[in-house]
């Protein structure tokens, strides 16, 4: 399998021209973030940059992050205080952050851009949130690293771009600001011990003194618990709260009408089924409601920016559901494509491109993949805020992820490079461009070669070796495909 790459598993879109600066297109790929001139496609920088770069650093005893690197093998989890400690002193000496957490993630499945010159990711093992800026020559460079006391499934910004917003296994969502202010110190409550009224001396009957016994190690195991639960080190709230794990998280401004004002809302999904609407900071804890009409778990949930009175949401279930969400009512069930087995929406784009020379009529389109498949579905929306499905695109590999790109009124596909189409977990023999680019023609979606997207793709991301081993195989097939984990299988889940 020689000349495999890494698939860019997220893109953004960084429009800069109100500031005179060129437009970037920022990526990620394996361990590594790549920022590129959205023009030309030339490459401006790579994060974190490779340690074995110059001379002195051929010495250190850390592993080299070249660009040639293959998958490395699963680390341990670092959430204990004295890595936590370790992530302080990186906000601290942010010139040394890239060099010394360099070892501690093998993708990064979260980003956001804030203000067009800040980089929000989150790193997969570590757990870390991690705010880097983008200078007007596109280089980036770490700002603060803030490890989160458990693993991410959804990351984004406060409408006003200032507050991150993220979402976690356990179901809870954390806000904290974009740029960290001062020091910040918690003060921790010390935990109460558990002591049973009872002892072995008064306690004489077989049941309960069985009973006395279990209760004695649930307070040795809260004990230790309470010893090892990590401190975060950083401003934060809790804001809400799901019973089941999170999976998607938005936030909206929702413009003023004859009903309501102008609000702030954030819209969160779940493993049951649930989407739930509750009002933006500082008013979170305020829920307007919930959307019930799913069968199976939410995956993806898509407000477009020029109907923000739609909600399109999708997950295991084998239709999409569009939504008036402050009014809790279904607009439209669309049937997907393949219902017959387990269809599971990978992600919902909507697409807003200014008129071009090839196209006199602006843009504004839907677009949904489904998990482990090479076809785009293209929709559009209707004056009565129904969707009408527009054309199907067929890529040359999986559709992992899409952004639309303005100046140039045309999308462009982040295709998996690894696995064969339609599969998600057979592997390709040779490899394929990361990136395609399609621009609508007489209300169809074509292929188009684009100057960037080549350049793109000649330059390529970081490679895998020849011989990969099957457990680290799966490995790379599980990060990049784990939707269908959520699927409840059997009485035990349900």
């Amino acid at each position: 399998m020689a000349g495999l790459q890494h698939p860019f598993q997220c893109l953004r879109y960084v429009n800069r021209q109100s500031a005179g600066q060129s437009d970037i297109l920022i990526a990620t790929a394996g361990r590594n973030l790549y920022s590129y001139d959205a023009s030309s496609g030339q490459r401006l920088d790579v994060w974190p940059q490779s340690v074995d770069a110059n001379a002195d650093d051929k010495s250190s005893d850390a592993a080299p992050a070249s660009e040639s690197q293959g998958p490395r093998e699963k680390r341990r989890k670092l959430s204990s205080p004295s890595e936590e400690q370790k992530d302080a002193k990186l906000e601290s000496n942010p010139k040394n952050s890239d060099k010394d957490a360099s070892n501690s993630w093998t993708n990064i499945p979260l980003l956001t851009v804030a203000h067009g010159k800040y980089v929000v990711i989150m790193t997969s093992e570590d757990k870390c949130v991690r705010v880097l800026s983008l200078d007007n020559e596109g280089k980036l460079q770490q700002l603060s690293a803030r490890t989160m006391p458990k693993k991410l499934s959804a990351l984004t910004l406060t409408p006003d771009e200032n507050n991150i917003l993220t979402g976690d296994k356990f179901g809870d969502v954390h806000t904290f600001p974009l740029i960290p202010s001062g020091e910040y110190v918690k003060v921790q409550a010390p935990a109460k011990p558990y002591e049973p009224a009872a002892t072995n001396l008064t306690v004489h009957t077989k049941r309960n003194l069985e009973s006395l016994e279990q209760q004695m190690r649930q307070a040795a195991l809260s004990k230790t618990n309470q010893a090892e639960r990590a401190v975060l080190n950083f401003e934060h709230q809790v804001i809400i709260g799901h019973v089941s794990l999170l999976t998607e998280l938005i936030s909206v401004t929702r413009p003023a009408d004859s009903a309501v004002g102008k609000r702030s809302y954030i819209l969160t999904g779940d493993r049951d089924e649930h989407i739930r609407v509750s009002r933006g900071v500082p008013q979170a804890h305020v829920i307007e409601q919930f959307c019930f009409g799913h069968t199976s778990f939410v995956s993806s949930l898509c407000v477009p920016s020029f109907e923000p009175k739609v909600l399109i949401s999708g997950g295991g279930d084998n239709y999409l559901l569009v939504w008036d969400w402050l009014e809790n009512q279904i607009l439209q069930k669309i049937q997907l494509p393949g219902s017959e087995g387990e269809t599971t929406v990978r992600g919902i784009w909507d697409v807003s491109l200014a008129p071009t020379a090839g196209n006199s009529d602006s843009v504004k389109a839907i677009f949904v993949a489904l998990d482990g498949s090479s076809k785009l579905l293209c929709y559009t929306l209707e004056s009565d805020n129904t969707i009408t499905h527009q054309d199907t695109l067929q890529l040359s590999g999986n559709v992992l992820e899409l952004v639309g790109i303005d100046s140039r009124g045309s999308i462009i596909v982040a295709v998996d490079t690894l696995r064969q189409s339609d599969s998600t977990c057979a592997w390709k023999s040779s490899s394929q461009p990361l990136l395609e680019t399609f621009r609508l023609d007489s209300r169809k979606w074509i292929p188009v070669e684009d100057s960037m997207v080549i350049k793109i793709n000649s330059e390529g991301t970081s490679s895998l070796p020849t011989i990969i081993e099957q457990k680290e195989q799966k490995e790379l097939n599980d990060s990049m495909y784990n939707l269908g984990n959520l699927r409840k299988r059997g009485d035990y889940d349900e």
